[in-house]
Formats: C-alpha cells, structure tokens, sequence
C-alpha cells in the first residue's frame, strides 16, 4: 500500500494515461516499422523495439498496480505535532549549520529537486515521529548526521 497525496495520485494517474495512449502507439508503431525491414532473425532493430515495449508495458502495470492500491491522506487531518507522511520539515545540520527543507512523500512521489524525499529514505525514517525542537541522529552512507527540527507544518 501506497500513501500519496491527492496531487501526487493524480500526476501517477496522468502519467499512466500518457504511457498508454501516447507511448504504446509508439512503441507498437516501432515494431511494426522494423518487422516491415524483412528478415525477424537478423533484424536487430526488431528485437530492440520489442525490448522497449516489453520495459514499457512492466512499467504500465507496475503503475496500475500503484494506483489500485494508492491511499490518497487527508491533509486536514494530519496533525503538526510530529513529523509524518506529507510533512514539510526545516532542519538545522547541527555540525554545518547549513538549513534544510524537506517534504516527507512516498516513493512514487520522491524528487529531491523540489525537496521531496520519500518516506523510506534513512533521514526521513529518522524523522518520524520526532517534534519540533527534537535532534535526530541519522545513520548515513557518510556516517551519522545530527538533524535538529526547527519547525514541521502540513
């Protein structure tokens, strides 16, 4: 079970979409193109556009797979009192001072461009639960980082 966002279900849904009225045609369209060159034996071209649909269509069914069974949270009724899925946490590194922003997303929602981490990274495990105030000590690939939570909104 997937917990998502409204936002970030419908954006999963619209891709989808897109996968399978714009990409499949393509996809089957490439096939078709590289059997007409003769030969199936010898015709790599073939054999590489039937690998591109078969990525396509695992990628399809694993997105349908996510959306049956997405549970899209309320944000109304979340609380601030600690962090959780769909928080938006400022912390402090308390070696570097450097200030950080996150927001606390699934998996499928995840892109570290826009601050969100999924909620099965190591900071973001780290950070469940805490409260503001609270210092997190997260066991990183480079070792252990103290994260201090100055303030956790929705």
């Amino acid at each position: 079970m997937a917990y998502m966002s409204k936002e970030g279900y419908e954006n999963l849904v619209a891709e989808l979409h897109r996968l399978e009225a714009v990409e499949r045609p393509k996809a089957s369209a490439a096939i078709a193109e590289a059997r007409d060159k003769g030969d199936l034996s010898e015709n790599s071209e073939y054999e590489a556009a039937k690998e591109a649909q078969a990525h396509l269509e695992d990628k399809i069914n694993q997105m349908k797979r996510t959306i049956a069974e997405a549970k899209i949270v309320d944000t109304k009724r979340l609380s601030a009192d600690a962090v959780q899925i769909l928080s938006k946490v400022e912390l402090t590194n308390l070696a570097t001072n450097q200030k950080m922003h996150y927001t606390i997303v699934s998996e499928q929602e995840a892109n570290l461009r826009e601050g969100k981490i999924s909620i099965t990274t190591p900071i973001a495990q780290g950070l469940l639960n805490k409260k503001e105030g609270d210092t997190a000590e997260i066991k990183v690939p480079r070792g252990v980082i103290r994260l201090r939570i100055d303030s956790i909104s929705i």
